[in-house]
């Protein structure tokens, strides 16, 4: 088995026709045929279905295509990382995150980036939403991952790319009554003391308007007796039972050990948190287009 004849066979079997393929990557239709049937017998099976027009794949064809791109696509991508380390790419891509993201799939996929790309300095930079938006303003990072309470997402600036719509999660003390509920809506919330979580320094956010209007359709005014940038602060006040608290679910989906604490989703279409990255677009950095590149891989791949 070679290269060769994956790639002659993936186009067969897109094709549905020897002559097309082989018309495809300019050779004969009797060496295309030749080629298939030295695979068929290295793999031990059939894999095509010759007498029907156009040919089918049997179900062995079938698996073997998936394995077959599966095989390719790794390979490509062996070739495009001898080809980045040969060339010799190196630099440092700085990276802003909201507080609390620390605990979401993002050092996994940093994890994963640096493998691919061992020259490349990752800086991690952990601040509020508007010290973010700042900070990408004033190029000290080359992108940011946030709840972007501030709208910059919406200048023609940056590029925005979608990460993910992380479900809220309320938090509550071990004793609370409420604990015992599968789920929890606003309106459960409308005498309870809350410690309020926010991913802005400033009162006047984007973030805040929108959460402040889920309280309103609820019926009420939140009693908020402590607002806070940091899930570690809320988490601790939560756990002497100040309070309550509401959070997106990557700041607690992690934790294994939550002594005094309980988690309960929140329902409702409305109880998420929209987490983009965004960049400058006039950013000419290798480094950071390497990175756009690899989340647009993983995010295909999921």
């Amino acid at each position: 088995m070679n290269i060769n004849q994956l790639r002659y066979y993936i186009s067969v079997a897109t094709l549905r026709s020897f002559s097309a393929a082989a018309e495809k990557h300019y050779i004969t239709q009797t060496a295309m045929t030749q080629q298939i049937r030295a695979l068929e017998e290295t793999v031990g099976c059939q894999l095509i279905n010759r007498s029907v027009r156009p040919i089918s794949l049997t179900p062995a064809g079938q698996s073997f295509l998936n394995d077959a791109r599966a095989i390719l696509a790794h390979l490509d991508d062996a070739l495009d990382r001898a080809a980045e380390a040969s060339s010799g790419i190196i630099g440092t891509l700085r990276i802003g995150y909201i507080k609390g993201y620390e605990r979401s799939t993002l050092s996994d996929n940093l994890r994963s980036f640096h493998r691919q790309m061992p020259n490349v300095l990752l800086t991690c930079y952990r601040d509020t939403s508007d010290n973010l938006a700042a900070g990408l303003q004033n190029d000290e990072y080359d992108i940011i991952f946030t709840w972007d309470s501030t709208g910059l997402r919406h200048s023609p600036e940056y590029v925005p790319i979608s990460i993910e719509n992380a479900r809220l999660t309320a938090v509550l003390y071990a004793a609370h009554p409420l604990g015992r509920r599968e789920y929890l809506e606003r309106s459960d919330f409308r005498d309870e003391a809350l410690i309020y979580m926010s991913p802005s320094g400033r009162v006047d956010n984007q973030g805040d308007s929108q959460f402040m209007d889920l309280y309103r359709k609820a019926g009420y005014q939140p009693q908020i007796v402590c607002r806070s940038t940091d899930v570690e602060s809320v988490l601790i006040m939560v756990a002497a039972e100040e309070g309550i608290s509401i959070v997106p679910d990557y700041c607690v989906k992690k934790i294994t050990d939550a002594e005094g604490l309980i988690f309960v989703p929140m329902r409702g279409e409305e109880e998420t948190e929209q987490i983009h990255a965004l960049y400058k677009k006039k950013n000419d950095n290798v480094a950071l287009q390497r990175f756009i590149s690899f989340m647009n891989k993983e995010a295909l791949r999921q």
